[in-house]
């Protein structure tokens, strides 16, 4: 639903990777092996046949599977319907180095935040998708007040910005703020992990794990089709919780957020600044907190209007409910006259579920009980973020038995078992 970048070709999704190329990149290790034992100079993954399944085609999945493969496992991601089809393509793609500083998230969100720009330099990330650091501003939104700036703040505000506005400061620099389209994220990494690592991706529905004696050892899909594994990672997002084998242990669920993809005839007036508001009704009631995002190829993505409902089977069956999407044009317009009717085209009018945890952190780890079956989802807004350091997490964890770019004990799911057995 999510547009691309006219520079961008992704390969069929349906596609495998030919297998030719796992056995060239597994004979090449094997001669570097051999060299570094000589020399002693070359440092390279000690389980290069590892098979890993990785469940989920999300930026959560995707970078799994990119950083495990890079790491020498033989991966398989498995994916419904298509890569970053959900909440991974119709999200806004913000980045924050210290907005969860105050939060069990602060150490993944500052590797992740840094892992992001690594990224963009090895995938040249501002042409394939995106990539580059904003202005991050905090503005209040009165419908009922004149169209006329606020004084006292005016120097701040972008000239694109003709509406009303009150209370306008800068809450992120382009030192702690960036963003990326998270489709195109996500597709980029998984066409790298594709063509460099022969990584395979699966189009199917996971219908459970296999266990056997305590130990994962096969993802069974939906069809009677069943892959084996040395270790699964489950990053299913929402859909986690369908599984049985986790929702005895904890529970996730979606919050069904809407957004519009805008495309100004004046693109070149619209700066890179992000815009947190809040927002007033003319009739009244809470104020709304909509946000802004301004991209580098002329759109203007906006998103808002947000409630916990029941999760649908098919991801590419998510509609957005009319009067939200009524809701976000009636604020672009109120922000910006270059939003309006008449002066944008409307490229996309869609919503997503984003995946929360009972208590509003991430799960990520192995699950109790069940060796070499890891799970990693519950990131809410901050998916997007905290996909690379994640990602690279969970290579660690499986790979090594334990990471070490970031802690993960806040994140365990043994938390939630831990917790029914008192």
């Amino acid at each position: 639903m999510m547009t691309s970048f006219s520079f961008f070709v992704f390969p069929p999704l349906s596609q495998s990777p030919v297998s030719s190329k796992t056995q060239i990149v597994q004979t090449r290790r094997t001669i570097m092996a051999a060299l570094s034992a000589e020399n002693n100079s070359i440092d390279l993954p000690q389980k290069p046949n590892h098979r890993v399944v990785v469940c989920g085609g999300g930026v959560i999945g995707v970078c799994s599977a990119y950083f495990l493969a890079k790491r020498g496992a033989a991966v398989t991601l498995i994916e419904k319907s298509s890569v970053a089809c959900a909440a991974s393509g119709k999200a806004g793609g913000f980045l924050a180095l210290d907005w969860c500083d105050d939060s069990p998230l602060s150490s993944l969100a500052r590797a992740s935040f840094n892992l992001h720009r690594s990224l963009s330099q090895e995938l040249n990330g501002p042409q394939s998708y995106g990539y580059r650091a904003l202005t991050t501003l905090s503005l209040s939104i009165h419908e009922s007040d004149p169209k006329s700036k606020s004084k006292s703040n005016s120097s701040i505000i972008p000239s694109w910005i003709d509406g009303t506005a009150r209370n306008c400061r800068e809450i992120g620099s382009t030192e702690t703020t960036a963003q990326v389209h998270p489709q195109l994220f996500a597709r980029t990494l998984i066409s790298k992990a594709v063509a460099d690592y022969g990584v395979e991706i699966v189009i199917g529905k996971v219908e459970n794990v296999r266990v056997e004696e305590g130990k994962a050892t096969a993802v069974e899909m939906e069809g009677g089709r069943k892959i084996e594994a040395d270790a699964v990672v489950l990053a299913l997002g929402p859909w986690t919780g369908k599984l049985s084998l986790l929702s005895s242990i904890f529970r996730v669920y979606g919050i069904k957020a809407h957004s519009i993809v805008l495309e100004p005839k004046e693109a070149e007036a619209i700066s890179a600044h992000a815009l947190f508001l809040s927002y007033h009704r003319s009739e009244g009631g809470p104020p709304l907190d909509p946000e802004i995002y301004p991209r580098p190829k002329g759109e203007v993505y906006i998103c808002g209007m947000s409630s916990e409902v029941e999760v649908p089977d098919d991801p590419e069956q998510i509609t957005g409910d009319p009067e939200s999407i009524a809701m976000l044009k009636r604020v672009g317009l109120k922000v910006s006259s270059r939003l309006g009717e008449g002066k944008a085209v409307v490229k996309a009018e869609q919503a997503c579920f984003l995946p929360s945890s009972e208590d509003g952190i991430p799960v990520i780890g192995e699950v109790p009980g069940v060796n070499g079956c890891y799970v990693a989802t519950g990131h809410s807004c901050w998916g997007i973020l905290n996909g690379p350091a994640t990602g690279a997490a969970m290579a660690e964890l499986v790979m090594d038995g334990q990471a070490s770019i970031v802690d993960l004990g806040p994140f365990s799911p043994a938390r939630f078992a831990e917790g029914r057995r008192r």
